[in-house]
């Protein structure tokens, strides 16, 4: 795969993420960033194998992997905690598509310590999905410092710092938004790179 290849796939994979949560097309917002991710994660491989530096694919593979563990990790302790809270109040969850099920909830049983165990899991929920979160961050900038270093463009490592101060930010509203912001940065740094390159030198050889 070549150069130009290379950013323009992950340039426009870029903006599809960018585009993908925008309300007006939110039916089919996780289709455009599903595929926004795969030509990401495409032109990551072409460069990293143009300039023969493994760590640009593999950081940004590991990153994505870490993302997926997280989300099936937060949804986890959420679906237990739900289980949990739910039976506590009486509900029948071996019978859940039941209608008599749902009426047998009886308010009256949701004491306080009910309610502070619910409230513990969601805690755990918010720390695993920060924590998983900002690996996801550190990795993806190392991923773009290095290919900032061997493009020339520094509009990489901008963004990566970006994800990763988004990424700590995400307690508050403003971080997820730092983070959308940095889809839009990576488009053009991606759309930046010039196609006329010096050829990468060789790899080492194996000692």
């Amino acid at each position: 795969m070549d150069i130009a290849t290379s950013k323009n796939l992950g340039g426009v994979g870029a903006l599809l993420l960018f585009i993908g949560v925008l309300p007006w097309i939110a039916p089919y917002g996780w289709a455009l960033s599903l595929v926004g991710l795969i030509l990401v994660l495409m032109g990551f491989k072409g460069f990293a194998d143009y300039y023969k530096e493994a760590g640009i694919f593999n950081n940004a593979l590991y990153a994505i992997i870490a993302g997926v563990v997280g989300v099936v990790a937060v949804a986890a302790v959420v679906v237990i905690g739900m289980a949990g809270f739910l039976t506590a109040i009486g509900f029948n969850m071996a019978d859940w598509t039941n209608a008599a099920s749902w009426s047998s909830i009886d308010p009256t049983t949701i004491s306080f310590d009910v309610v502070m165990q619910f409230l513990v899991y969601v805690v755990v929920a918010l720390v695993v999905a920060f924590v998983f979160m900002l690996v996801t961050a550190i990795l993806l900038r190392k991923s773009l410092g290095l290919l900032s270093s061997k493009t020339g463009v520094g509009l990489f490592g901008t963004t990566g710092l970006l994800l990763l101060i988004g990424a700590i930010l995400t307690i508050i509203a403003i971080g997820i938004f730092l983070i959308w912001i940095s889809m839009l940065l990576l488009a053009v740094a991606f759309f930046s790179v010039r196609t006329q390159q010096t050829t990468p030198p060789p790899a080492p050889p194996a000692t």
